[in-house]
């Protein structure tokens, strides 16, 4: 066989391992996916009169923050998500199975690959389910058209992919898989300090470059754009940009400490 194909053949194998380990303790994905499933409920039925009222200046029209709000939630859900791969990687270099991996003759890549496919096809269900709720309680995009749908969807996995990279490196940075949860929460803090609930001119002038300047937001706003057919401007290729830098830094960072971390 090649070492292409060895490559695959292993990569293939810890994807189903990783798999194999969501499907028998399904507790983690369960708790991190409740938290946007939460939010969403939280911000349309308890906050969607009010928070339409003060970004349309108008009268309450929940229907048109359901509109506002989920893009920001799918983002939200792809950071809750991610979350479960620095725990899970946290728990193989704690338990020693890391070391075990490199004693045997199988592609060295293979180990953080399946890790991070795995996290993202979670991204993607959870997402979905996401969507499906979303659209249950009253979410309608009939402005966007099958590309932008198309687009859409590229951009969530692709910056599923980036954060998924970044989640790795944390889990092979944490000493246990306690200290993994504690340090990957900015990946669901930031999106609630991002343009997700309400627009970025709504903030206190000095707050306003907090929640510009961050990935979330140019993400957000590309999601919006496409789904809802308004404009895009230059977020999406912020957005695209963001995803592309983060995914380099934690590839780096992953494979750096896969390589010197003796455990």
């Amino acid at each position: 066989m090649s070492a292409l194909s060895l490559a695959v053949r292993d990569a293939t194998t810890m994807l189903r391992r990783n798999l194999l380990h969501a499907r028998r303790y399904p507790s983690l994905t369960l708790n991190l996916l409740l938290t946007p499933v939460m939010m969403l409920l939280l911000f349309v039925y308890i906050f969607g009169d009010v928070m339409s009222a003060g970004i349309a200046g108008g009268g309450a029209d929940r229907s048109r923050y359901i509109a506002y709000v989920v893009p920001g939630i799918l983002l939200m859900t792809i950071g809750s998500t991610v979350i479960g791969a620095a725990v899970s990687v946290a728990t193989d270099m704690s338990e020693g199975i890391i070391a075990r991996f490199r004693t045997m003759a199988i592609h060295r890549g293979s180990v953080l690959i399946g890790h991070v496919i795995g996290s993202v096809l979670q991204s993607v269900a959870s997402v979905t389910l996401i969507g499906l709720v979303a659209v249950a309680i009253g979410f309608r995009s009939t402005d966007a058209s099958p590309l932008e749908w198309l687009a859409a969807l590229g951009l969530l996995v692709l910056f599923a992919l980036a954060l998924t990279w970044i989640a790795v490196g944390m889990g092979m940075a944490s000493p246990n898989a306690e200290a993994a949860s504690n340090g990957a929460m900015p990946l669901i803090l930031l999106p609630l300090i991002s343009s997700a609930f309400t627009p970025i001119d709504a903030m206190p002038g000095w707050f306003q470059p907090i929640a510009e300047y961050q990935p979330f937001t140019p993400a957000i706003e590309t999601v919006r754009g496409l789904l809802l057919g308004t404009e895009i401007g230059h977020n999406g290729w912020l957005a695209v940009a963001w995803c592309l830098v983060l995914a380099a830094l934690g590839y780096r960072w992953s494979t750096a400490s896969f390589r010197r971390d003796p455990k």
